[in-house]
Formats: C-alpha cells, sequence, structure tokens
C-alpha cells in the first residue's frame, strides 16, 4: 500500500519464564518409540507411566450410561458432589483421615491437581523443596508458578529416601512448600512411617507446606503399608494437601480424574483457578470415577499382585545386563537402574538402546540423576523377558 514502509515480520516473542521449562523427557521419548513402531520396527517400550490393564468393567459400563443419559454437560467447576463425596468417603476407608467434601476439589488429573496447588500457594521467589530423584513436572510447574525449586539429593544406597535432616539443612527463609511423593516416580522408593513423621516434624518446626503425592499409593510391595502425612495429627494435616487419582489405582489415564484433599479456603480458590482455566473435568469421566472408587479392593489388589511379579522379574533380568546396577523396587511401577557402569550418561544409552536395540527406557536426567534410567514393568511377562534380553546383549556388545 501506498505510503505504508513495510519491514520484515517481527519475530514471535515468547513469555520470558518459558526459557525455563523442558518438554517432558517421557512423552518426548514414549512418542518417538511409537513413531518407530507405526513404522513397522519391533519397538518393545518400558516408557509408559501408565497401567497396561484395562478400565474396570463397571467403570465403563457407568460411562456408557451416563453418555446415553445425555450427562455431557458442563458440571460444578470443582467436580460433582457425588464424586467429591466419593473421595471424602476413599480417605476415611483407606487413611481414616476425615475430610468434607469442600475440602476436596476435582481436577483435570492429578498432574493438574499438582499444577493448581503450586499456582495458588507459590509466589515468585518462593521456594519449593522435594526430593531427587524426582517426578520430571515437579521443577518446572514451580518454574511457571514464579517459584524456585530445590533439589534435595538422595541416594541408592539408602533406597533413596528424603530424610528430615537433609529437608532441614536445605530450608532457607524462602522455603514455603516441600513435596513428598511416596512411592516414588521414578525410583520406586517408599517413605516408611518412621519417615514421614520425622518429616512431620520438619514441616511443624519449620513452617512449611506440604504437598504429599500419593498417585501410587496402592503399589506397595513386600508387605508394606502405605501412610499418609495427613495421617500423622491434626495439626500436620492442616498444612499438608493430599494429591491423588484414579489414573494409576483403575487405569484411567486417559480418562484425567484427579483430586486435592485440604485446606477448604485453598481448595476453594483452586476451583476458582479451574473456573478461568479448565473449568470443569470431564463429566462423564467424573462419574465413572465415582464408580471406580466405589469398587471392592480385589481389583487393585489382583493388579498389585501381577506388578509385584512383574518387579521381581525384571529385577532379576536387569542385574545381568552389564554395567546396571537396578535398585529393588519398594513401591510403584518402575524400576529405576543406576548405568554409570555403562560409561555412558542416560540420554546417550536411551537414543542408542532405542535406535539399536529397539527398546524404549527412559533417561533418568529429566528426573535429576543423569547415572540412572527408568524401566516401567507396566508390560507384560514376555515384553519384559524379550525386552530386558536385547538390553543385556546389547550391553555385552557395547560395553566394556
Amino acid at each position: 500500500m501506498q505510503g505504508v514502509e513495510t519491514k520484515g515480520e517481527a519475530a514471535m516473542k515468547i513469555a520470558a519464564r518459558m526459557a525455563l521449562v523442558s518438554p517432558s523427557a517421557t512423552l518426548k521419548l514414549t512418542s518417538k518409540a511409537k513413531e518407530m513402531k507405526a513404522k513397522g520396527l519391533p519397538i518393545l517400550s518400558f516408557g509408559a507411566g501408565e497401567p497396561d490393564f484395562d478400565v474396570p468393567r463397571a467403570v465403563k459400563d457407568e460411562g456408557v450410561r451416563r453418555l446415553e443419559g445425555g450427562f455431557t454437560k458442563y458440571t460444578p467447576t470443582s467436580g460433582i458432589p457425588e464424586l467429591r463425596k466419593a473421595v471424602a468417603r476413599k480417605f476415611v476407608e483407606d487413611q481414616g483421615i476425615e475430610y468434607a467434601p469442600e475440602e476436596t476439589v476435582i481436577s483435570c488429573g492429578a498432574k493438574h491437581s499438582l499444577y493448581n496447588l503450586i499456582q495458588v500457594l507459590c509466589d515468585p521467589g518462593d521456594e519449593v523443596l522435594f526430593g531427587s530423584p524426582y517426578w520430571v513436572s515437579y521443577p518446572e510447574m514451580v518454574y511457571l508458578a514464579g517459584g524456585k525449586p530445590v533439589a534435595i539429593p538422595t541416594e541408592q544406597s539408602n533406597a533413596f529416601r528424603l530424610t528430615a535432616d537433609a529437608v532441614r539443612r536445605a530450608v532457607t527463609p524462602k522455603s514455603k512448600i516441600l513435596v513428598i511423593n511416596s512411592p516414588s516416580n521414578p525410583t520406586g522408593g517408599i517413605l516408611e512411617e518412621r519417615d514421614i513423621r520425622a518429616l512431620a516434624e520438619v514441616v511443624l518446626e519449620k513452617n512449611l507446606i506440604c504437598i504429599s503425592d500419593e498417585i501410587y499409593e496402592y503399589y506397595l510391595y513386600n508387605g508394606k503399608k502405605h501412610f499418609s502425612i495427613a495421617q500423622v495429627s491434626g495439626e500436620v494435616k492442616k498444612r499438608t494437601f493430599v494429591v491423588n487419582g484414579t489414573s494409576k489405582s483403575h487405569s484411567m489415564t486417559g480418562l484425567r480424574i484427579g483430586y486435592t484433599a485440604g485446606d477448604a479456603e485453598v481448595v476453594k480458590k483452586i476451583g476458582i483457578l479451574q473456573d478461568h482455566s479448565t473449568s470443569n473435568p470431564s463429566s462423564i469421566s467424573q462419574w465413572m470415577a465415582v464408580a471406580a472408587l466405589g469398587l471392592p479392593a480385589d481389583y487393585r489388589i489382583e493388579v498389585r499382585g501381577i506388578f509385584e511379579k512383574r518387579s521381581r522379574l525384571m529385577l532379576e533380568l536387569l542385574s545381568k545386563a552389564k554395567g546396571f546396577k537396578p535398585f529393588s523396587p519398594e513401591g510403584a511401577f518402575y524400576v529405576f537402574s543406576d548405568v554409570s557402569g555403562t560409561g555412558m550418561g542416560s540420554e546417550i544409552l536411551c537414543e542408542r538402546l532405542l535406535e539399536e536395540a529397539n527398546v524404549a527406557v527412559i533417561p533418568g536426567k529429566s528426573f535429576g540423576s543423569d547415572r540412572h534410567v527408568r524401566f516401567s514393568f507396566a508390560a507384560s511377562e514376555k515384553d519384559i523377558e524379550e525386552g530386558v534380553k536385547r538390553v543385556i546383549e546389547w550391553t555385552e556388545k557395547n560395553v566394556k
């Protein structure tokens, strides 16, 4: 046009906070493995963070019934009353902890629950503490809230336990939140009751808020029992937010139902945040979650038994891989293995295993430890045997 000086297209300016946030290595590698498999390559994947079992029949039936009944409209942002009551009932039945329905909020998966909590609780500059190795999204969520993630090292020689003394040493005047995750993704380690009680003392002593990520609570092995920090005392419960969901417990990963229980005022603020971001979780999924939480424990006990058997199998086989030193999982469905004996960092090792052995595993670097890799045993025994066999054969040829 006449009289208008045109210049080259201006570069799109991305918000500065995104420079701190990394893509999920778990999702990236899993996606690449699926692409390779779609091309006909014989990929065996141990990357998935989801049970390989189907959704229970009764849960499916509830979804169909609600769909055919037209339950497809908006619901209350914080969840339908029936599901909030079911969540409150679950806490009483499983841990003997009492929450009113208004002290619970339903979100689009436990990841969404954690994100919302950190957004509501964390101010710019606040420090959020958690053990390392850690779930990949903890630091990224803190960065997105303007906070400072503080990873506290744990050691395989001590079963990856986050100790009270280590937390005390890490606390500064800016420390606000302690995140604990037991059973742990990625390590498969757990915090036993004595560990939890010691951490609870630090929470009170240092005036911290605790977020307890208990998404793997039903998967503990060798007779271990889950203990929530909210069980310690009423005083500790007031400072604690428990996050859970139906993804791992009932194989409902894609149906996206998570929940938080804690202080009613904070829960209300989470509802307001959801008002202006996601609105309500899927209407049909909410009713499916009601059905899931109402099932007898038989389903979870059966699945736990299968996972425990697989964990032993994978541990036994991986111990034969040259340069690998696997940790014996106490919970969740992962084997976290020290691979420093291979002489390779986790990313290089995982890339080579995928390209040269057609086996997909997740590099530990994204979990805070470049000397480890994570194997998921949410796979059939046949696939575990064949996949780890490939790893063993590959290490024999490539590890000195």
